[in-house]
């Protein structure tokens, strides 16, 4: 088993870093432990997402019916012969991370499958709670170790922060969303109609969600902090970059940060860990 379980979270390292190249740098800063157990999150979240995104060409919704239908059999036999669920459901069990987080992660990616717009802010934002809030929580989980105290107190902060990165992601996405997947995540526009009047609307209302945030990364415990500051400025920066990229540039390519750039990025994270601002 021990042999076998190594070899799960193993697979799930390797997704991490086949998928995210910046994700996987700021893990990489975590602890031992805490690394193999963010790994195993981002594992199992990226196959989900995968599923609903881009195995187009079988019953998506039967697959990830039985995805889901694994993962409870993988938490209530504590095993499973998916290496991702297997190691994922570890995890689950070791940092108690709640049943409701991974209910509603499953629930927005089923939205995905049926759902093609969002027609209010209500509807996005609990869109966005179950397929990048609850990660960011699960993460915390595994941060804080066993201090519920802790988790309840940086809650709110999480929050804000995977909703941060989820819209920067669907604004770099629009592209793709729009014209190849045929969903509209943000209300009120279309390819025809987003303009700068409402890019920069959108922009501002991300820049609350990470100014929101801060407090709460401020207040993560050891190296934590320095992995989510590291992922925090990539993403400021990109927000940065699509706002001085005008509208109909961001309907028609995906912006995306130089891996010279990143390195950058990632000095800048050192430095203000070291000097402890943020």
């Amino acid at each position: 088993m021990d042999l076998y379980n190594e070899i799960s979270f193993k697979t799930s390292k390797l997704i991490t870093h086949k998928y995210s190249t910046s994700f996987s740098t700021a893990v990489s800063f975590l602890p031992a432990e805490m690394r193999r157990a963010v790994y195993s999150i981002y594992g199992f979240v990226r196959i989900a997402d995968e599923i609903v995104d881009t195995f187009n060409t079988i019953n998506q919704e039967l697959v990830l019916k039985n995805f889901e239908r694994d993962y409870n059999e993988a938490l209530a036999n504590r095993i499973s012969v998916n290496p991702v669920l297997n190691s994922f459901a570890l995890t689950v069990k070791k940092y108690n991370i709640p049943p409701h987080l991974v209910e509603s992660f499953f629930k927005s990616m089923k939205a995905d499958l049926c759902k093609n717009s969002y027609s209010d802010s209500k509807e996005l934002d609990e869109y966005i709670y179950g397929s990048a809030n609850v990660v960011g929580l699960m993460c915390l989980k595994v941060f804080v170790n066993g201090n519920d105290q802790l988790y309840h107190e940086l809650e709110k902060s999480a929050m804000k922060l995977g909703s941060a990165f989820q819209k920067v992601n669907f604004l770099r996405d629009l592209k793709a969303d729009i014209k190849q997947l045929d969903r509209s995540y943000f209300p009120d526009f279309d390819q025809d109609t987003f303009n700068e009047s409402i890019k920069y609307k959108l922009i501002e209302n991300i820049e609350k969600d990470f100014e929101e945030s801060k407090e709460g990364i401020r207040r993560l415990p050891g190296k934590s902090k320095l992995a989510v500051l590291i992922a925090f400025i990539y993403y400021r920066h990109l927000l940065g970059k699509l706002s001085k990229t005008p509208s109909k540039v961001i309907m028609n390519k995906r912006m995306r940060v130089t891996d010279a750039f990143k390195i950058f990025l990632l000095f800048k994270a050192l430095l203000k860990y070291r000097i402890n601002k943020i």
